[in-house]
């Protein structure tokens, strides 16, 4: 492979895969250490682990706190969470090989799940421009993720439906990565945007707002059995002080 541009596009994504998965699990090491020194579940919560682990299952699938606080705010975050979601998996294709069955089946449901995630997004970006309380509290970094966003998704809906790229030579490209047997990228103007959008998403992600997505699971407010009566709580840290002092 000898192209500047592969070249450039295959160490690019050597980086922000390391970022990515340093900087994240650096940052869940830190959520892990943060200690909890008081029982806060958000009531009426589970007052035992199974419980727990189920409301976490549902806020995690369903949004279920979004659903009930605001309707329309639901359906944009779920709409797109979704999307995204689906979108993903659609793209294991470019990283397996044979490609898995199940991979295969997604495909068709993969493609509209772009349309949805587009919208979704518009949708969570013109509730911040529009609605004025959220409009105040909105930083700029709020707005320029949510461009990001929407720039990956609609330059992917673009090499599907407006300029189609070669797919076989990106997924020989990926494949190459994986195994270190370096590949050509088929040059492509609307593929070099939508990647260097993924690779700058991927680098940025450890540092941004997107960390809500491991977060969740970390919260004391979701994650606490909601049984002070029955178990003092101590948190690992105080374990061995002295309850007088």
């Amino acid at each position: 492979m000898g192209a500047p541009m592969s070249i450039a596009f295959a160490l690019l994504f050597y980086a922000a895969f390391l970022v990515l998965v340093l900087g994240t699990g650096y940052r869940i090491a830190t959520y892990i250490r943060t200690p909890a020194p008081l029982k806060i579940p958000t009531t009426p919560a589970p007052t035992t682990r199974g419980g727990v682990a189920l409301r976490l299952g549902r806020e995690v699938l369903f949004f279920e706190s979004l659903f009930k606080a605001n309707l329309w705010l639901w359906a944009a975050g779920w709409l797109f969470h979704v999307g995204l979601a689906l979108v993903l998996l659609r793209h294991l294709r470019y990283f397996t090989e044979p490609v898995w069955g199940w991979v295969a089946w997604l495909q068709p449901f993969g493609v509209y799940a772009g349309f949805a995630m587009a919208a979704g997004l518009a949708g969570l970006w013109m509730r911040r421009i529009f609605v004025a309380r959220v409009r105040y509290i909105s930083t700029p970094s709020d707005h320029l993720m949510l461009v990001l966003l929407l720039a990956i998704a609609l330059t992917g809906l673009g090499m599907k439906y407006v300029a189609h790229t070669d797919i076989v030579g990106v997924k020989r490209f990926f494949l190459g990565l994986m195994y270190f047997d370096w590949q050509p990228l088929p040059a492509d103007p609307v593929l070099y945007a939508h990647l260097v959008l993924v690779a700058l998403l991927m680098l940025i992600f450890p540092i941004s707002k997107l960390l809500h997505a491991p977060g969740v699971f970390f919260s004391p407010s979701r994650n606490q059995v909601d049984d002070p009566r029955e178990h003092r709580h101590v948190a690992p840290w105080a374990a061995g002080l002295d309850p007088k002092v």
